[in-house]
């Protein structure tokens, strides 16, 4: 069929993703021009896009959000999750449907689109979010390039042999470019509508969390619990982590390979564990705890993604709606004696939580900081308090 679209009044496409099988999907480029190699996978969360590529998890990954309207909210100095606001560490890519929205929100602070090009992350929309999102579920999380090019001159090539060569994430180790990197000190609170941030003034527990990209507001409930948080960077030893004399040790999200990062986290993790000092881990400091504890890891098909994933906590026969952000996860089946499974996910069975038998140190592969159910799963940090309560003696609060 012949088009009775006038050549000059058609839309040249200046973005493009090129995946490394070969594939090319076109659309307009926003957020900042350039190339970049990455991982590309889809979320599934309708709220919360600034939160999500500002996450530390997400670094070395494009993020297709399967949403269609992105920006309608903006973006501020607030809702982001990584550790420090001038860093762009998080995702370096995003794919959307739509155009991005102009915001229309109290607390806005920025154009999306502006944001996006204050960050170096490069963009596309006007493209089939749901036709990508079926083909990434189908042959799983790939390899890719996606570009931004103004002129819309593109070497398809050049692109595809880039997406081709990069190495992935399997072996990847990020935690040490993500984190802080040094000793850090943490007091801000959650955040209260109307009042915004403060700060903690009654500290009654210390507890060291071993940054492996981390995201603000595990800190921030912490904080919330009346508990002093000092951060040490991923490479922490555990003469280093236990000098501080600590209540508590918390093993941070982050993203990458766990096996890459455990190769030298695991024996500090280990010598940590031996003080039966209360230890819990979320995402990537699960995956940390259970290498160090014996167990595996596996690389995951097409990764878990969302605000949206139902849970069970064996502890509680209880459901919860978590927010996901992983593409490895540990094998259950290599647990040893003494480890139990206490969260499985209710969507393909893979673990999501584990505990040591009669020892206080358990974790979560998912986001219990995140509030998608709303807040079904701040227990957690709680449970992690009661540890700490029970190793000193004193009373416990209630969980709910």
């Amino acid at each position: 069929m012949t088009s009775n679209t006038p050549a000059w009044t058609k839309e040249i496409p200046t973005a493009a993703i090129v995946l490394a099988d070969g594939t090319i999907i076109e659309g307009k480029g926003c957020g900042a021009a350039g190339v970049v190699q990455a991982e590309i996978c889809f979320n599934t969360a309708i709220t919360g896009y600034q939160e999500i590529l500002t996450d530390p998890s997400y670094a070395g990954q494009i993020v297709t959000f399967t949403f269609p309207h992105i920006g309608n909210v903006g973006a501020n100095d607030q809702d982001q999750e990584m550790l420090e606001a001038g860093k762009s560490d998080g995702a370096v890519g995003a794919v959307f449907k739509a155009d991005i929205t102009n915001p229309s929100n109290y607390r806005s602070g920025q154009h999306l689109d502006a944001w996006l090009k204050d960050r170096g992350i490069i963009a596309m929309s006007g493209i089939d979010t749901r036709a990508l999102t079926n083909l990434i579920r189908e042959k799983g999380l790939a390899n890719c390039v996606i570009a931004h090019a103004p002129d819309g001159k593109f070497d398809f090539e050049d692109l595809k042999k880039r997406a081709q060569e990069w190495s992935g994430l399997e072996g990847l180790d990020l935690a040490k470019t993500v984190g802080h990197g040094q000793e850090k000190p943490w007091s801000e609170k959650p955040w209260v509508w109307n009042e915004g941030y403060s700060n903690q003034d009654a500290e009654n527990y210390h507890i060291v969390a071993m940054d492996f990209g981390v995201k603000r507001n595990i800190l921030r409930l912490m904080a919330g619990l009346g508990c002093k948080v000092t951060i040490l960077p991923a490479t922490a030893t555990a003469q280093e982590v236990l000098a501080q004399k600590p209540d508590g040790v918390f093993l941070s999200n982050g993203p990458g390979d766990p096996a890459a990062t455990g190769e030298y986290s695991v024996k500090a993790i280990q010598e940590i564990l031996k003080s039966n000092v209360p230890v819990f881990g979320i995402c990537l400091g699960h995956q940390m705890l259970a290498l160090a504890l014996g167990a595996k890891t596996k690389k995951m098909h097409q990764g878990h993604h969302g605000a949206n994933h139902p849970v069970k906590d064996y502890t509680t026969n209880k459901v919860e709606i978590v927010s996901m952000n992983h593409g490895f996860a540990v094998d259950a089946d290599t647990f040893p004696d003494g480890v139990k499974e206490t969260h499985v996910s209710l969507f393909d069975g893979s673990n999501c939580g584990l505990e040591v038998e009669g020892k206080p140190i358990f974790s979560v592969q998912h986001h219990p900081e995140a509030s998608p159910g709303p807040q079904d799963s701040h227990y957690l940090f709680k449970r992690f308090l009661n540890l700490i309560k029970e190793s000193k003696g004193e009373a416990l609060v209630s969980e709910n």
